[in-house]
């Protein structure tokens, strides 16, 4: 059995001899490393990136990649919650006099056209802000650079924090960089179950996890 095992090795390292040498570009490797670094990664998945996005894209695309993560995350946090109360005071004397009822996904068509015109005006008006903080003026981006953002600007850093929560210490904010994504991550699967099981059965939320008590 040795004898075969050691014939194999040989083999192998004799076919190996014509075998083209390649090696890594400085380039790739560099990217690789600040992959690794970047907020979100964490065991035991490391950096997960199944398509190998990453891969194909360069710095200023990634830069654009985790901003729409966190922006996503950031909406699906609200939706998610939005779903649940929602449904949990439908019915409320303070919620327009008690009319709208059902499933959170049938509310929609429910309040009144006013609302949804203050909520465009507020959506667009932060998406605004969002626009000139974080990305290059038009006029000043290059030919083939579309969507550009500012070199100085950390995704999903619009300079508000009302409360004053984020760190000053790195580590303590790449932490909390780090929470902020997971949180968002799984609000986003969160927020399409939530839409997919009420388009399916017509019950809310609510009334599924009290049917499960």
């Amino acid at each position: 059995m040795k004898t075969v095992a050691a014939a194999i090795l040989a083999l192998m390292g004799s076919t190996a001899a014509f075998q083209p040498f390649t090696t890594k570009s400085s380039a790739t490797i560099n990217k690789a490393a600040m992959v690794e670094e970047l907020p979100g990664v964490i065991a035991p998945t490391g950096f997960w990136d199944p398509l190998g996005l990453a891969a194909k894209a360069d710095d200023a695309t990634l830069k654009r990649y985790r901003e729409a993560e966190i922006t996503h995350g950031r909406v699906a946090m609200l939706a998610t919650v939005g779903f649940l109360v929602g449904e949990k005071v439908e019915g409320s004397s303070f919620l327009w006099d008690a009319s709208i009822k059902g499933p959170a996904i049938t509310h929609f068509l429910q309040v009144p056209h006013e609302f949804w015109a203050f909520l465009v005006v507020i959506i667009g008006a932060i998406e605004i802000r969002r626009a000139q903080t974080a990305f290059v003026p038009p006029e000043e981006v290059p030919v083939g650079q579309a969507g550009l953002m500012r070199e100085n600007y950390t995704p999903g850093d619009l300079g508000w924090d009302p409360l004053n929560l984020k760190p000053t210490d790195a580590d303590e904010l790449q932490e909390m960089k780090t929470k902020e994504l997971q949180h968002g991550r799984l609000a986003m699967l969160a927020a399409a179950g939530f839409l997919a099981q009420e388009a399916v059965d017509g019950q809310g939320i609510m009334e599924h996890l009290s049917n499960m008590s």
